[in-house]
């Protein structure tokens, strides 16, 4: 077999039976390729997770369905072994075929606890290199060795100088590849055996991605010095030592060709920060240039146009993984925020090409999020990819240890771009704030009582059809959650309307011993945004201004104090869209939205259709059957024509990919 999908893939024939349960202990099914090809093949797929909300979809969604005579192909997935399929409802068993798969039967060869801790879009290098390399049988290291070099280009053994490390750690960290901890510590103990990675912080590094660029970032100042002092430039004795938080030698090799091919985009992209330097003036005309400031001017034009050949030659592709597109969207953010700042001043050749490439990203995102938009709410919620997924991703914490707090901070309407100026306003006020970035995807409509309300209810909106239209049940269904997961009333909190003002309410909240669990939701940038009359440049503007009050890092200082490990998210983004001209449907419509109308009824949203022929009828992926959103085309709202807004809604990659971002102290 060409792909090891097509050994699951062949079993899903339609018309077949109209239910099909599988066991799948492996999460095989929940993959992306394997969602979408059994989609394309017409089949939907339900996990058979809670019972209670497992039986609402399957009775709203496909019972009532089969009651009228209709067709339909059905997965149920249980996530245990065959013999556990018995343990389903009596009627699923009466009505459905089985089916059963697992990694041992796809990797007979190789150690199964190994190949288990991967995350399932690895399998296919890995089965690739099984065909191409035949292994035989390996025991557990040999799997992870196996694993390593052939799946993530990583050869332990011949790792032997400072440069090979760093080639290594370079390629991983900036892919933000994940790969096991039973990897890393296979990968540690080989390198432990070379003396010369004695004193080395392995055990950071490796495996975690900012105290890499960190470990990077303190060292850079040392290697311009001796980049100067080899140029035969004079430079001032240092009177106090570098203050260097992490161990580990002080003078790294950023000049061998291994590693200085990634310096530009580390710099671009807002991984490494550029530095001042005494010898600015003559290091600046060197290959140095891109992380030493110099005119600010210079600099932000410097970047903007880096970041635009970056951006042009790195579009995902139509059938690509959903964290490609996530780094994606990081980048484009940093080019955003750039060319938003005030008095940026580019050229105009600069403003055409964002432009253009705008319609291109646009165009792309789209066809992408028809093709797998509908699989990513099934996928495994740790690492999360959607916003529903995130309260099980914080259970699992709060689940490790009797004394864990958590704080979920959802910043309304924050796009990525916008997350961007928060994080620099925040960082001029205290050093030492230390940020894991990530993203997630938002729902689609991108709007508050859809997509915030999943946020804190832990569920996919099909579940709250009754709260659909407005957000008062938000704070049952995050209380809700957690009493399932057994914390009580008393142990959780949620508070909204944040943002202003002093935190004197809230500090009572945060320091009660007994609670656990803090959701917290920030409203200033919705409003920001809503009252907005100067575009996205005025919109970044006023975002600026809010966040270099102390309110956002009084609220962090306080939770940081107070034992919380925070996470901060957005329920959308939003972009500038111009006008199409207002549908004017009356009271036919449920939501008349900017970027967004949303209907009861197929055959009212048709009519509009025929109105805004490139409007998109988006499919009900998620929600109720009679929730039906029709999304304003390309960059466009439905209000007059000519009429310029900041709103929210739509598919565009601001409004859909939102920040997720763990907010920690750094070292002293």
């Amino acid at each position: 077999m060409s792909s090891w999908r097509d050994q699951i893939l062949k079993e899903f024939t339609p018309n077949v039976a109209r239910l099909t349960l599988v066991a799948d202990p492996d999460g095989l099914l929940l993959e992306e390729g394997i969602l979408e090809g059994i989609r394309e093949r017409g089949f939907e797929l339900i996990p058979f997770e809670d019972h209670v909300a497992f039986r609402y979809a399957y009775e709203t969604k496909f019972r009532s369905r089969w009651d009228k005579g209709e067709q339909t192909d059905l997965v149920v997935a249980l996530r245990s072994g065959a013999s556990d399929l018995g343990s389903l409802p009596y009627d699923l068993l009466q009505a459905g075929r089985r089916l059963s798969f697992n990694l041992g039967e796809i990797f007979p060869n190789l150690s199964y606890p190994v190949i288990a801790a991967l995350d399932r879009g690895d399998l296919e290098a890995l089965f690739d290199s099984q065909k191409r390399h035949a292994p035989g049988v390996l025991g557990d290291n040999a799997t992870k060795e196996f694993v390593l070099r052939h799946v993530f280009e990583i050869a332990p053994e011949l790792i032997r100088k400072p440069s090979d490390l760093l080639r290594v750690l370079l390629r991983r960290h900036y892919r933000e590849q994940r790969i096991p901890t039973i990897l890393d510590e296979r990968f540690i103990q080989v390198l432990r055996q070379n003396d010369g990675f004695e004193g080395w912080p392995l055990d950071s590094i490796i495996p975690d991605r900012e105290t890499f660029f960190a470990f990077l970032q303190e060292r850079w100042p040392i290697f311009l010095d001796r980049s100067a002092k080899n140029d035969g430039l004079e430079i001032s004795d240092k009177n106090e030592a570098y203050g260097l938080e992490f161990s580990g030698p002080s003078d790294l090799p950023f000049d061998h060709d291994d590693i200085r091919v990634y310096i530009d985009n580390l710099f671009l992209e807002g991984l490494l920060q550029a530095v001042s330097h005494e010898r600015a003036d003559s290091l600046s005309k060197t290959w140095l240039a891109i992380g030493i400031r110099t005119d600010e001017q210079a600099d932000r034009t410097r970047r903007v146009n880096g970041l635009l050949d970056n951006i042009a030659s790195t579009i995902p592709k139509e059938d690509t993984r959903h964290d490609d597109w996530f780094h994606f969207a990081k980048t484009w953010a940093e080019l955003m925020a750039l060319f938003l700042e005030p008095d940026a001043g580019l050229p105009e050749p600069a403003h055409q090409r964002i432009q253009s490439l705008q319609t291109k990203i646009d165009a792309v995102f789209v066809t992408w999020l028809k093709k797998r938009y509908a699989g990513l709410f099934n996928l495994p919620p740790i690492p999360p990819v959607m916003l529903h997924h995130i309260p099980r991703f914080l259970a699992r914490y709060i689940g490790n240890a009797k004394g864990n707090r958590v704080a979920f901070i959802l910043v309304d309407g924050l796009s990525l771009d916008q997350w961007i100026v928060i994080r620099k306003a925040l960082t001029k006020q205290h050093q030492r704030y230390r940020f894991r970035e990530n993203a997630v995807f938002a729902w689609i409509p991108t709007i508050t009582s859809v997509s915030r309300q999943a946020a804190f209810a832990g569920r996919l909106p099909i579940y709250y059809p009754n709260s659909i239209h407005t957000t008062n049940k938000e704070s049952a269904l995050w209380t809700q959650f957690w009493a399932d997961q057994g914390l009580s009333q008393h142990e959780v909190i949620y508070a909204k309307g944040l943002g202003d003002g002093s935190l004197n309410n809230m500090e009572e909240l945060i320091t009660n011993p007994k609670i656990r669990v803090a959701g917290l939701i920030i409203d200033k940038v919705d409003k920001i945004m809503h009252g907005m009359e100067l575009g996205a440049m005025g919109m970044h503007n006023q975002i600026r201004q809010w966040a270099l009050q102390p309110f956002m890092t009084n609220l962090i200082d306080l939770l940081l104090n107070n034992g919380y490990r925070i996470y901060l998210t957005s329920d959308h983004g939003n972009v500038e869209a111009v006008g199409c001209g207002r549908p004017g449907e009356g009271a036919v419509a449920d939501l008349r939205g900017e970027r967004v109308r949303i209907y009861s009824d197929s055959i009212l949203r048709a009519q509009i259709k025929d109105r805004f022929p490139d409007a998109l009828e988006w499919p009900t992926v998620g929600l109720p059957e009679n929730y039906l959103p029709l999304i304003a085309p390309g960059r466009s709202a439905f209000v007059r024509e000519t009429e310029r807004l900041v709103g929210h809604g739509g598919i565009s990659l601001e409004e859909v990919v939102v920040p997720l971002v763990q907010i920690e102290k750094g070292g002293a």
